[in-house]
Order: C-alpha cells, then sequence, then structure tokens
C-alpha cells in the first residue's frame, strides 16, 4: 500500500505571484522575475511544518487536496495558491516533481475563511489513473 501525507501549515496562505520582484544577475547583469520577500518568508516558515517527511519523494500519481483557510473575503486565485504549494512540497522533497504524471488532480481543493486562524490543509494520496 502506498503512503498518504498530511500536514497542517499554521500561517496565513501567500502566492508566489502576488508583488514579484524584478532582480538583476550578479554574474550576467540579466534582469529575472523572482517571488516575493513574503512569499519567500511564508516557504521557509512552512518547510517546517511538512513532517514527517516521506522516506522517499513521491514519485507516482496521487491527488494533493489543498484547504486554504484564508484570513478574510479578499478574492484570491485558488490556482495560483495550489502552485505555491506544490512548489513547496517539491522544496521539501515530499513530492519528486509537480508534472501532471505526479500531481494527478487537486480534488477538493477550496478556500474557506479562517480569521482566527489561517492555515493551509494538505492532504495526499495515492490515485489510480487511467491511461
Amino acid at each position: 500500500m502506498r503512503p498518504r501525507f498530511e500536514c497542517v501549515i499554521p500561517l496565513p496562505p501567500v502566492t508566489k505571484k502576488n508583488s514579484q520582484r524584478i532582480l538583476f544577475s550578479r554574474s550576467t547583469g540579466r534582469p529575472f522575475i523572482a517571488p516575493s520577500k513574503a512569499y519567500k518568508d511564508y516557504e521557509a516558515a512552512a518547510l517546517s511544518y511538512l513532517r514527517p517527511l516521506p522516506p522517499e519523494p513521491i514519485d507516482y500519481p496521487v491527488n494533493v487536496m489543498c484547504v486554504f483557510g484564508m484570513p478574510n473575503r479578499r478574492r484570491t486565485d485558488l490556482n495560483n495558491l495550489l502552485e505555491a504549494a506544490t512548489d513547496i512540497l517539491v522544496k521539501a522533497g515530499v513530492l519528486a516533481d509537480d508534472n501532471y504524471r505526479i500531481v494527478a488532480g487537486h480534488d477538493g481543493s477550496r478556500c474557506k475563511l479562517a480569521k482566527v486562524q489561517p492555515y493551509t490543509h494538505i492532504r495526499i494520496t495515492p490515485m489510480e489513473v487511467n491511461e
């Protein structure tokens, strides 16, 4: 039986795409787009909540369900939140990659209001994918 993974990140969810920065490479001087400082801080803090890590990164088809408890009713792009969550899962070594062969679905993902304690609840379950 393939393992499941579940965790809660008790921080207000942050997307990568809001407030991106244009920085310049020290070696080439060329500009590149970098995530905001708010996202980098969120990513660093979120990594500490992804415990215990699976023994090996997940490299088979899974459903990554994310429930985002948002601090307010401001419009939020669910796709951007999902991208940030899966990128953090890859960086932590939970997922081998976030391509469609591994992250086969996001069934059940949604945003909810959580004024008192915003969070991200992540549940990863194996999927049977019919080719």
